[in-house]
């Protein structure tokens, strides 16, 4: 597969050409990549007014996705999870509301979006409470009755599957909820850009979305910050016809080019025997869980290139975390009850047997996560009222009974115990100590 943008790049470094143009390091090496960072000099395209190169690139990735349209982006999912709440919003029929359904464990960019866009939100809460601010499995049944009980139907369902856990939602059975209610459903897909490369493919789109975001980087050879917004063959025509000005609306008019050519590299890597190594990979991490398995370890059920467990009795996430750092084996997030790490394709077989190495054997039960429900604090503002309002820092102890300002996030996993507008109540209280939320914005 061809590599546009990644040529042209080359083609810049290699040409000794006198940089008078941005950016300020004129190809000098300070960092070492600065040869390969341009900007929109000619012939290197423009990434919303795309026309050359990157379209051509962008038109590879959705061929490779089988999406309607593949975007990219170079800040991640968080730009396109506010440009597919615009376009939900924006482009919704008539009839619909300018209301979003959406699970409680979502990133806090989903907050800051809907802020900016005052949209009102409508909360989908765990089935059987939870345990983890990171999950909120939804069933059907719950989604088809918050749906008959609004007055219309709504701008758009939004869902985070992988969650951070790796928990993943049953899409196809509630997105056909969604068609039947007459609402699109939106994904927040950042952990699984690789999901359609699995045989079979169990990427949002392929089980029905209209709308997701990936971030390639997460799980991808892709530089930080390279993301792509995915638009389904399904997905109402004022999706693909309005997608980039959405991301522009919302995104640096100075896009990184070392991130859209790693982007346009990952192109030839996904087309060349990517799935093969990612099924030998995923295989790999299963024989991993098993002996894991069999030295008394507790694997919760995950995607496949997620190792999600459960700490023992007596022992912690975070104590655990630091074992395998000790042992050469940084992990990707660690809390009170679980150690996460994820695996791709590049990590040699040797970094897998290096957790097994670091672990050992169990012979402790598997410790039972708290019950912490997620708060459900009282509506007192919209979002957007609160999140712009006159706001002071308090501790987490001196915020019990007042308004939540900005998002109150642990980062990892970014997930708000407490979303701005609401009451901060005794749960969310619970939610700050265990993970370590210090401090709040609370409105003055």
């Amino acid at each position: 597969m061809d590599t546009p943008i990644a040529d042209f790049v080359r083609r810049c470094a290699a040409s000794g050409a006198a940089r008078l143009h941005m950016p300020g390091h004129k190809g000098k090496p300070f960092l070492g990549c600065e040869t390969l960072d341009i900007t929109e000099i000619s012939g290197a395209d423009a990434l919303y007014e795309a026309k050359g190169i990157i379209a051509q690139s962008e038109r590879n990735a959705a061929a490779l996705f089988g999406s309607g349209q593949t975007l990219f982006s170079t800040e991640g999912s968080s730009q396109c999870i506010r440009a597919m709440l615009y376009l939900a919003l924006t482009c919704r029929p008539a009839g619909t509301a300018p209301v979003v359904v959406a699970a409680r464990n979502v990133h806090k960019a989903f907050v800051y979006a809907a802020a900016l866009l005052d949209l009102e939100v409508v909360w989908l809460w765990p089935e059987g409470g939870g345990s983890s601010i990171c999950g909120c499995p939804v069933s059907s049944e719950t989604l088809e009755e918050t749906l008959a009980g609004l007055p219309a139907p709504p701008a758009a369902v939004y869902l985070t599957s992988p969650d951070y856990l790796g928990g993943m939602a049953d899409i196809a059975v509630l997105a056909e909820v969604c068609r039947r209610r007459g609402t699109v459903l939106a994904v927040d897909n950042a952990h699984g850009a690789y999901l359609h490369f699995l045989r079979p493919a169990i990427h949002p789109l392929d089980l029905g979305a209209d709308i997701c975001c990936d971030s390639a980087h997460k799980t991808l050879p892709v530089l930080t910050g390279g993301a792509y917004l995915q638009i389904g063959q399904n997905a109402p025509a004022g999706f693909r016809k309005n997608a980039r000005a959405a991301l522009a609306l919302f995104g640096s008019t100075s896009p990184s080019y070392l991130t859209l050519a790693s982007l346009d590299l990952c192109n030839r890597y996904l087309a060349e025997g990517y799935p093969a190594r990612l099924a030998e990979t995923a295989a790999r991490l299963e024989d991993v869980r098993t002996r894991l398995a069999a030295a008394g370890w507790q694997a919760e059920p995950s995607d496949p290139l997620r190792l999600t467990l459960l700490a023992p009795e007596g022992l912690t996430g975070t104590i655990l975390a630091e074992r395998l750092r000790q042992n050469g084996v940084e992990c990707e997030y660690a809390d009170g009850e679980y150690l996460v790490l994820m695996a791709t394709p590049e990590n040699a077989p040797e970094d897998l047997k290096r957790i097994l190495a670091a672990l050992g054997e169990n012979r402790a039960p598997a410790a039972e996560p708290p019950a912490l429900p997620l708060a459900r604090g009282e509506r007192v503002l919209s979002i957007r009222q609160a999140l712009f309002a006159p706001q002071e820092t308090v501790s987490a102890e001196q915020a019990l009974g007042r308004v939540c300002g900005a998002p109150a996030v642990s980062c990892p996993p970014a997930i708000p115990a407490a979303v701005s507008g609401e009451r901060i109540g005794r749960e969310a209280l619970e939610l700050f100590r265990h993970y370590g939320i210090e401090n709040v914005d609370v409105l003055i």
